[in-house]
Formats: C-alpha cells, structure tokens, sequence
C-alpha cells in the first residue's frame, strides 16, 4: 500500500480540510493515521505553578487604575496620622484641644514588566505553512512570564527601589513577606503545619493567633489565608479536637468556620513554611495599573527578524498607616 500525508497549503483556515493536500511519501513506514495524530498529541504545554494572588486583588475590585500610566514613573500618596480628642464637660462651653491631622507624602515606582520575545522571517514562514502558530505560541509564553513575575512580586522577597529610600524604605515595592511594617507570629511555637508532631489543634491556634495579631493591629478582617504546596493536603486531613475525637471536618474546613476567614489558597510561589493572613481592604494591599498586558512588535534587519515584547505596568502596593499598623500577619 502507498502513505500519503496532509500538508497545509499556507492560506485559509488550518481547521478546514479543503485547505490542505495529499502527498505521497515513501519512507512513512507503516503508521496509521491515527498513529499520526497520537503522535501530533505528544506535544504539551509543560506543568507550571498555580497563580492565585493578584486574581484575588482583582476579584475583591483591590484595583487603583492610573490616566497615564506610561507617563508616570511613581505614584504619589498619602497617610494620615490620629487627629482630636472628644472632652467632658457640663457647659460645653470650654474648649476642647485643638489638633489637626498630619499628613505625609509617599511614593511607589512603577516600573514595566516585560518580557521580550524574537522571531527570524524565514522561521515564522515555515512555522506558518506547516499551520503552527509558533508566534501565537511565544506571546502566550511571555503573557505567562510577565503574570509569573506579578505573582512573584505578592509571595517571594522581590523588591523593587527606585529613587533614594527613607528611614521607613518607602518608594519600595515590596511583598507580602518582606514588608517592613507586617506583624509576624512564630511558627515553631506551633509546629511545622506537615510535621507528624503538629496536632490539628495546634494549627488551628496558629491561624486563631494571626488573626487576634490583626486585631490588635486594628485590622478586623476579611482575611484571605495564604499557604505553600506542602501544606495543602495537610489540611485535607480529618480535624480532630483533642486528638482523638474526630468531628467529622477537615482541618480546612474547621479553619474556614473562622469568622473573618474568606478562603483558604494555596500558593505554589510562596517559601516554604510560610503562612499568610491578609485583610483584603484597599488600606491595606491594592493593585495598581498603568497598562494592561499587550503584545508590541517592530521590524529590524530589513525586516527578516521581528522583535515583540509583552508588557504592562501593573505593581502591587502593599500598605500600613502612620503608625506602621497593617493587615497583614506573616507566620515563619
């Protein structure tokens, strides 16, 4: 019997089959069509970390939206401090202190994010006649770089300076784990969430004693709880009260029977043995856009090579009042 395959024509739609012609082959060997198509199907996209964190901002509308993110380098803000103080007296004709408050002037840099992609002429061509969209593909690439790096600046010690810092190292971008004003409980105090040493109990206590650390921070929630990969299936098992006493629950879900408790996410970026809580207000951590993601391209070396780059200008900025109080408990 003869082989033949089907080769696109270069033009019309790939997913019509007027598009594309038999031609004979004569060392196909014997594979099937099927066989063909298994093969074609070998191709996947690799496994990749979960991204969870800036979705929620964007979920919770934690967004600050610039005009013209593009011609701005730093967003300016401030804070203010406590101000007045009510007095008790039977005339009410004394007068009280006078006060006013005080306020301070911050700045975030907002630099780009991007990532830079380059395709040769002749490589796009040939690409393009076999019906593989390998541009598409690398946009899609870079699309996910540009979110990874997003995600990194929320969950990893990424820090971001731009201009002289003050004693405070405003005009910093930092993350949810290394911003100087968060509160921080101690996890050996507890236990490692995945040691067989650590009761359910005990995690249950870890998570009750971030959230009275915000409450003394006078931040009362909703709080969103963040945990690494190693502890996802931890809180899958059966929550047992006193170790014994099984109360039909899962340690997630006992968790999430906490007042203030919106959810609990996990993120595959966060360091290990690192738990967070953060109260999901705009005072306390938003989002801040300049430029959504786009795909740019130009021409260079008479055209035989293209040159892109995905970018956007989008940082997280998280936040505290004058006296360095803030909604977020980081446990390590």
């Amino acid at each position: 019997f003869r082989t033949y395959k089907t080769v696109y024509k270069g033009s019309g739609d790939p997913n019509d089959p007027k598009n594309y012609t038999r031609v004979l082959t004569t060392n196909a060997g014997t594979l099937r069509r099927d066989e063909w198509k298994q093969l074609d199907a070998a191709i996947m996209l690799i496994s990749e970390q979960r991204l969870g964190g800036v979705a929620d901002l964007r979920a919770r509308n934690l967004v600050y939206n610039l005009g013209n993110g593009m011609g701005t380098t730093v967003l300016e803000w401030h804070d203010q401090s406590d101000a007045l103080e009510a007095d008790l007296t039977m005339d009410g004709i004394t007068r009280a202190e006078g006060d006013r408050p005080v306020f301070q002037t911050n700045y975030l840099p907002l630099p780009i994010i991007h990532a830079d992609y380059e395709i040769n002429a002749r490589v796009l061509a040939a690409s393009r006649s076999l019906g593989n969209p390998l541009d598409t593909v690398m946009a899609e690439r870079a699309m996910r770089k540009v979110h990874e790096k997003l995600e990194k600046m929320l969950f990893t010690n990424i820090t971001y300076s731009w201009g002289t810092k003050d004693d405070r190292g405003r005009n910093t971008i930092y993350s949810y784990i290394n911003f100087p004003d968060r509160s921080t409980v101690t996890l050996s105090d507890y236990g490692n969430w995945d040691s067989s040493a650590t009761s359910a109990r005990l995690i249950l206590n870890s998570v009750l004693a971030m959230k009275q650390t915000s409450i003394n921070n006078f931040h009362y929630g909703p709080w969103m709880l963040y945990i690494p990969t190693a502890y996802e299936t931890v809180l899958d098992e059966d929550y047992e009260d006193t170790g014994t006493t099984a109360t039909g629950k899962t340690i997630r879900e006992r968790i999430k029977a906490i007042s203030g408790i919106l959810d609990i996410k996990v993120v595959d970026m966060l360091p290990a043995n690192n738990v967070l809580l953060v109260q999901m207000t705009s005072d306390v951590v938003r989002l801040v856009t300049g430029m959504p993601v786009q795909n740019v391209q130009w021409k260079v070396e008479g055209e035989m090579l293209t040159k892109f780059k995905v970018m956007t200008i989008q940082v997280p900025q998280i936040r505290s009042d004058q006296n360095n109080k803030t909604g977020i408990v980081h446990m390590s």
